[in-house]
């Protein structure tokens, strides 16, 4: 090869290399006592998914199944707070070795998704659940909304994590809800 030609292969090969690294894997949270972690999580900010991109008044509810399984239920209204209500419901299973704070979020069978508790207040009020590929990531609180500087923090630790916080969306939330238009 000559000059150009070995300058535009070295290019290209750094290039795939460099798109092949990953970011590294997503801090857990040390232990989670999933007992005392179920029940309601208002969804406060997140980066979505696509199927949440317009959620309002998002709420995720886990359920400890006698076998070990989380179900879990998310509901929300799509685009307004009058909008029907849209529920999914994927089940959660705990990864062993982790002490409770990276599970596998299954929507579809086979694929589970990486659903990693990266921050948890000591009195379960207020968590980041998020992942390794740093695209989605979920701030929740067991209110509907919180005091400013609570956001804040929570918001600065989802940027200490590697995520872009220009990305955050501040899911609206109001309660009680009204009846659908």
């Amino acid at each position: 090869m000559k000059g150009p030609q070995r300058s535009l292969a070295a290019t290209l090969v750094a290039w795939l290399l460099g798109g092949c690294s990953s970011p590294p894997p997503m801090p857990p949270v040390a232990q989670v006592d999933l007992p005392r972690f179920m029940g309601d999580w208002y969804v406060i900010a997140h980066i979505p998914s696509f199927p949440e991109r317009n959620a309002y008044n998002a709420i995720e509810t886990y359920k400890l199944d006698e076998d070990g399984r989380i179900r879990t239920t998310f509901r929300y209204r799509d685009g307004s707070y009058y909008a029907d209500v849209d529920t999914m419901h994927p089940v959660g299973t705990v990864r062993p070795g982790t002490n409770n704070a990276i599970w596998g979020m299954q929507f579809i069978w086979p694929i589970k998704a990486e659903y990693v508790i990266a921050y948890l207040d000591p009195d379960y009020r207020q968590t980041i659940v998020a992942r390794s590929k740093r695209d989605y990531v979920w701030i929740m609180a067991r209110t509907p909304t919180l005091p400013d500087t609570d956001y804040t923090r929570l918001v600065d630790k989802v940027k200490s994590l590697g995520y872009d916080v220009e990305k955050l969306r501040r899911v609206p939330q109001r309660w009680p809800e009204e009846a659908p238009r």
